[in-house]
């Protein structure tokens, strides 16, 4: 597709980490400014008056601001924010998906192999499958033969994703984050999100995740250039 492929890197709780942002520079005061004789700064003088006016008397320029900052930020706080995608996936985000879910169907962990290889870096699956992740997946399976590692794909891929925004390149920035429960707030879960919680959780995992109020299940996530970043279980 013409896309570079970039590694992510998750916390250990499968976040993925923010920026902080960087402190606006400091103006610098030249000597002559520093300088400038008293009588070049008397406009001050008039200002400060201004100021105690408005202070005094509450009716100033100023108040038309505040109210449109009011307004502003009233109009923010109702915005809703997206608790999970529902529009389009970006082609090659379904391309992989697909090609996880042709090893579902097949009824074959290590059909997974070709979705893996479909990647120029490798997912991050873990410290323990990262030899081999096959051969986990069917040990650490009930079944033993990664059957049950398929079907907690499955079901993932059931629900819709959360799509994080994780660059400024308008053509790969996105990041698609399976279930969308894993970005949200678990102890801030709808009725209908609550169904959803149960579908891919057992009734005692999904428990302990809301009073950790914290991620403890599976999750996958794809690039929006299709890279398959990782899928592993977070405890």
């Amino acid at each position: 597709m013409g896309y570079e492929q970039r590694a992510l890197h998750f916390a250990p709780d499968g976040k993925l980490g923010a920026c902080g942002a960087r402190p606006a520079a400091q103006k610098r005061v030249s000597t002559n400014e520093m300088r400038r004789p008293i009588r070049d700064r008397r406009p001050c003088a008039a200002l400060l008056v201004t100021a105690a006016f408005c202070l005094v008397h509450g009716d100033c320029l100023r108040a038309p601001a505040l109210a449109g900052d009011k307004e502003t930020a009233v109009a923010a706080k109702a915005a809703p924010r997206e608790r999970a995608f529902h529009g389009t996936l970006p082609q090659s985000v379904i391309d992989m998906r697909e090609q996880i879910l042709a090893a579902v169907h097949a009824g074959d962990v290590a059909e997974l192999k070709d979705a893996i290889e479909w990647n120029e870096i490798p997912p991050d699956f873990g410290a323990a499958a990262r030899d081999d992740p096959i051969a986990y997946w069917k040990q650490s399976s009930a079944d033993g033969e990664g059957r049950e590692v398929l079907a907690v794909l499955a079901n993932l891929l059931a629900l819709p994703p959360a799509r994080l925004a994780i660059g400024k390149d308008p053509e790969n920035a996105l990041v698609y984050v399976w279930p969308y429960l894993a970005e949200l707030p678990l102890d801030g879960l709808t009725p209908a999100e609550e169904v959803d919680l149960h579908r891919i959780m057992p009734a005692a995992a999904a428990k302990e995740a809301k009073a950790a109020k914290k991620w403890t299940w599976w999750r996958i996530a794809i690039g929006a250039d299709g890279t398959w970043h990782t899928f592993r279980k977070y405890d």
